[in-house]
């Protein structure tokens, strides 16, 4: 890290420490905890916190998808309101909340991701999520579009933290073992110690899969470890390690009619794979004053890509930072009140080549750049109750980027970019009861291009730096979670105006990346519900409800038409019968209507219905059996698009259009079965 970004950081975290050295504020004095439904203190602790935000969020229990082949987000968030996930092959999935990213056909943009509270998108603020592994999540924190001010997000999606257990939240012994169909094996081993002086937690974790789709097989090695130390009754100091090595085939998108009558078809020209080889270090230190909590630290991720698609990408990346917070509580004229300040920075640079792929394998050479990135994130967030019911809450993001290509190979096509903006928000959160919230709130969201995006491809060129602006937009959001006799609820009602969306699309099918551009206008708005019904004490509901209303505004070329990929209404539910000795889950997953394909709207998926069913059996204390299987009616159809401009129909003459390869079927029938013991 150069002296003039450590210069840049020092004083944001300074100032931190300075306001933390004067607490003057005591405890919020609201207890959400009647409205959680959980088993885990631990994770009712988390919920708590996190549903002080007047606004959607939501906290995912590892219990809730343990006995399920868990093996990407996707299966950990399904029933997480406004998150849509779906698969593409393997561990390849989409995510996104409001339609962030929507029209990104590969990896993930517009949510910020991260692990135990520090940040794993990378400096320039992209990101994957192949390295984060289920198995070893203690709980998800999902914060929706600007409700993730307090992570330092100002992104259209809004962050998700995942959160990993401790030697303290995790004693004992961890066993693991589960696999099935398509000759899948995966398993887990897992220790917890603590003591008076300190604790530490350890997995190492393995997957194997030969795919549902022809070359789609996997393989992933993982180690995940953290070790805390207490360095006396008010400071705590914490390392965190985590190693991957993941080996995945790319079996690619498929034109309509394979989708549909050869799902299990992969694309096998050229090797495609994805190849990843990181480790990430990072350590946090809290320290705990009468009024206040302090916490900063540093992190370093460095990765390896190996990537034949269209071409070889072979890069190798760094991604350094340091952060800070602050929490203080007390009050001003006996009103309760709270405030938060934070920072975060983060520096990376790239080292991306390319290369003509010959078989899997680099060729000639058609790329070399260093691409660097900064991105620095300062926020502050307000609270005060003039009433005993009600808080009001303001704040913002302060954010600035810096992006820069160096170009080795065509030096002309160099070029950078800086970025500022701010990003306020202000909220209200009403509790009428002790177990039910109302809130709503208004926020600006700022996403600056990656590098991604700023280093495209012209027609038969090799890459450079290519400008693209900011995409904002201003959200206005209202909803309500609680619990009210045998029902618990959380429903969001939202609306994003957009300027400059990042939209992209083939520009020739086949031979080159998606381009990007900035729209014009772009409206985003939806519902986003979760209802659950405990129907006695051996019967519970599950459902989630995702209505998405995602439009261009007077654009010049597509007027008010819808923007494809993501379907107007989205349902999942899940019935368990039984007890947590014995039960059955039926689960069904159902899109009425599919999504549009193109931004002309020529052309509209089919809807589906999938039915799933898991179910669990408790041989004993601590050790259980886990049924999961998947799409039992053999269902055929679409599960994601790469969104397209127009749709070119398949020629019946070629059996095959490279135009319209832009589509993903959904699983396909699968039965998996395991064991976790914990001692």
């Amino acid at each position: 890290m150069s002296s003039r970004h450590v210069a840049r950081s020092l004083p944001l975290c300074a100032l931190i420490l300075v306001l933390s050295a004067h607490p003057v504020f005591a405890e919020d004095s609201a207890d959400q905890s009647a409205i959680i439904v959980t088993a885990s203190p631990i994770v009712e602790e988390a919920a708590a916190r996190v549903q002080r935000t007047p606004g959607g969020v939501d906290v995912v229990a590892a219990d809730e998808f343990e006995d399920k082949l868990a093996v990407s987000l996707r299966d950990a968030l399904s029933f997480s309101p406004g998150v849509y996930t779906q698969p593409r092959f393997g561990q390849e999935v989409r995510i996104s909340i409001r339609g962030s990213g929507l029209s990104r056909g590969y990896h993930m943009r517009g949510l910020t991701l991260l692990q135990d509270g520090i940040p794993i998108n990378a400096a320039d603020d992209n990101g994957d999520f192949q390295e984060l592994d289920p198995q070893v999540f203690q709980h998800l924190e999902v914060y929706r579009g600007g409700n993730a001010l307090r992570l330092g997000g100002s992104t259209l999606g809004g962050a998700i933290n995942a959160v990993t257990p401790t030697g303290r939240s995790a004693p004992g012994v961890e066993l693991r073992l589960d696999g099935g169909s398509f000759d899948t094996l995966r398993g887990k081993m897992a220790y917890g110690y603590a003591d008076d002086r300190g604790d530490a937690f350890l997995a190492i974790t393995a997957d194997r899969s030969d795919s549902d789709r022809v070359h789609g097989n996997r393989k992933a090695l993982r180690f995940n470890g953290n070790v805390g130390l207490k360095l006396s009754d008010r400071v705590e100091t914490r390392f965190y390690a985590s190693a991957q090595t993941i080996r995945q085939k790319l079996a690619g998108a498929l034109n309509e009619a394979d989708a549909i009558a050869n799902p299990s078809k992969g694309n096998v020209f050229g090797d495609q794979a994805r190849d990843i080889d990181s480790i990430r270090l990072q350590n946090r230190t809290t320290i705990a004053l009468d009024d206040a909590t302090v916490a900063f630290g540093v992190y370093f991720n460095a990765k390896q890509l190996f990537h034949p698609i269209y071409q070889v990408i072979d890069q190798r990346s760094e991604d350094r930072g340091v952060f800070g917070s602050v929490d203080l509580t007390g009050d001003i004229g006996g009103m309760p009140v709270a405030l938060t300040l934070g920072s975060q920075a983060r520096f990376g640079r790239t080292v991306a080549r390319q290369f003509v792929n010959v078989n899997g394998q680099p060729g000639a050479p058609t790329a070399n750049a260093v691409q660097k990135a900064q991105t620095i994130n300062s926020y502050a967030e307000a609270r005060i109750a003039p009433l005993p019911t009600l808080w009001l809450v303001a704040g913002g993001i302060y954010s600035h980027g810096e992006r820069k290509i160096d170009n080795r190979m065509a030096a002309a096509r160099s070029g950078q970019a800086d970025f500022d903006s701010v990003a306020p928000k202000i909220g209200l959160l009403y509790e009428p009861s002790d177990r039910m919230q109302v809130y709503a709130n208004y926020s600006r969201s700022v996403e600056m291009p990656g590098l991604g995006e700023l280093s495209q491809a012209p027609a038969g060129g090799a890459p450079g730096f290519t400008p693209v602006g900011l995409q904002k937009a201003w959200t206005a959001e209202i909803g309500t979670r609680g619990r009210a006799g045998i029902a618990t609820w959380d429903v969001s009602v939202y609306r994003a105006d957009i300027k400059g969306e990042m939209l992209q699309y083939s520009v020739v099918a086949g031979l080159i990346p998606a381009a990007t551009f900035n729209a014009d206008r772009t409206r985003h708005q939806g519902i986003e519900a979760g209802l659950d019904l405990t129907l006695s004490r051996w019967a519970r509901l599950r459902q989630v409800y995702q209505y998405s209303d995602f439009r261009f505004r007077d654009d010049i070329q597509f007027g008010d038409n819808r923007l494809p990929v993501i379907p107007r209404h989205f349902y999942r539910a899940e019935l368990t019968l039984g007890t947590d000795r014995l039960s059955v889950s039926p689960a069904v997953e159902w899109l009425p209507q599919g999504a549009w394909v193109d931004y002309a709207n020529s052309k509209r998926v089919d809807g589906y219905a999938m039915l799933n069913l898991t179910a669990q059996a408790q041989l004993r204390d601590g050790v259980t059996l886990f049924v999961d299987a998947r799409n039992l009616t053999r269902e055929r159809a679409i599960g994601d698009i790469s969104a397209l401009v127009r749709y070119v129909a398949d020629d019946p003459a070629t059996l095959a259009n490279e135009g319209s390869a832009a589509f993903y079927p959904i699983e396909r029938r699968a039965f998996y079965a395991g064991v976790r013991a914990r001692f």
